[in-house]
């Protein structure tokens, strides 16, 4: 496990550093922003504000690329689909081919000048014994004429059926390669959209004064003590537990997902990785999966969720406080829920 020292003393640059410059989204997460005090100057106002989009258009971002996601999904299964109802036409054709070949042997077999009943061909014979025997034996052309003929009305009915699903997946795959052509547009106009809001943050924090940036760096940082025993409620959540609160200290960088920045749902899709569960990657998403729980049910490992829409995700641990990547700036830390914007909660184990 990482010094928790360390990582203070190492994000600290970092954390100035993010502020300052651009960087390269890979999948980003919204944060949460810090309230402006009342007596901010205009640009420290100003500065917030900017942020504060950045960050909208973060959840953004990455709701088209959870989107694209979704389309390349849906286009496997798709293409998946459509191998099985290949094959289940070809088999069914297979099958029709064989048993067309046993009804018509069956319509050959009858009698030239027309068709004899079984009564007749069995009444045909010389004795008691030889009518039973032609009447047995007519019994079991009868049941295997029979057998042939539902044999190839189902195998008729599962060509068409396979036809049917065949051309369903077509559809299916043809509307999930344009959908995810959407999404890639989607994303590339909104990644351009978040670099130049970040630009303006920057140039919005170069106008701030000496001392406004250095009360915005104190405002940084962990100020609140954690719970002395987090104690989850099995082994799988406290491993969550456990990988979350080793990353404290690590700064909050937009896109990033460990192990040694990150952003809010990048730490909590990190830390329940390492205890073998995958969850979603986006805040949005991961408040619309497992298993929802009320703020009386809280443990610690749930995941506690912000705003409304959704853009921002902490992992509960107990004592009315949460560790969380907080936003652009500050560094993974322990904080107290933010009860006020508190907007529901998860569990994952």
């Amino acid at each position: 496990m990482k010094s928790l020292r360390l990582k203070r003393m190492a994000s600290g640059a970092l954390a100035i550093a993010a502020v300052l410059a651009l960087v390269t989204f890979s999948a980003p997460a919204s944060a949460d922003p810090a309230p402006t005090p009342d007596n901010a100057s205009e640009a420290l106002q100003q500065y917030n504000e900017l942020k504060r989009k950045a960050e909208k258009l973060n959840e953004e971002h990455l709701k088209a690329q959870d989107a694209l996601a979704a389309a390349k999904k849906k286009l496997k299964k798709a293409n998946t689909d459509l191998k099985k109802s290949a094959e289940d036409l070809r088999q069914a054709r297979v099958a029709k081919r064989k048993y067309h070949k046993i009804v018509d042997k069956f319509a050959g077999a009858t009698y030239t000048g027309g068709h004899l009943d079984s009564m007749s061909l069995a009444l045909s014979g010389n004795s008691t014994n030889e009518f039973l025997e032609r009447s047995a034996a007519i019994n079991v052309l009868a049941e295997k004429k029979n057998d042939a003929m539902e044999r190839l009305a189902a195998a008729v009915d599962q060509a068409e059926k396979a036809k049917r699903l065949a051309k369903d997946a077509r559809k299916r795959a043809r509307e999930s390669r344009d959908a995810a052509a959407k999404h890639k547009a989607d994303i590339t106009a909104r990644k351009k959209a978040l670099d130049e809001q970040i630009a303006k943050s920057k140039q919005a924090y170069d106008r701030l004064s000496a001392q406004e940036q250095a009360a915005q760096q104190a405002s940084y940082g962990e100020h609140v003590a954690p719970p002395t025993n987090i104690v989850a409620p099995g082994p799988a959540a406290q491993n969550a537990v456990d990988a979350a609160m080793s990353q404290r200290g690590d700064p909050y960088v937009y896109g990033a997902e460990g192990p040694d920045a990150y952003d809010c749902s990048g730490l909590t899709s990190w830390s329940y990785r390492q205890a073998g569960i995958s969850i979603p990657r986006s805040s949005s998403a991961q408040a619309s999966s497992g298993t929802p729980v009320t703020q009386a049910q809280l443990q610690p490992g749930d995941l506690v969720f912000f705003y409304q829409p959704v853009s921002h995700v902490g992992m509960y641990i107990g004592d009315g406080k949460m560790v969380h990547a907080p936003q652009e700036g500050d560094v993974v830390k322990v904080a107290p829920v933010m009860w006020d914007e508190y907007s529901g909660a998860r569990r994952y184990a």
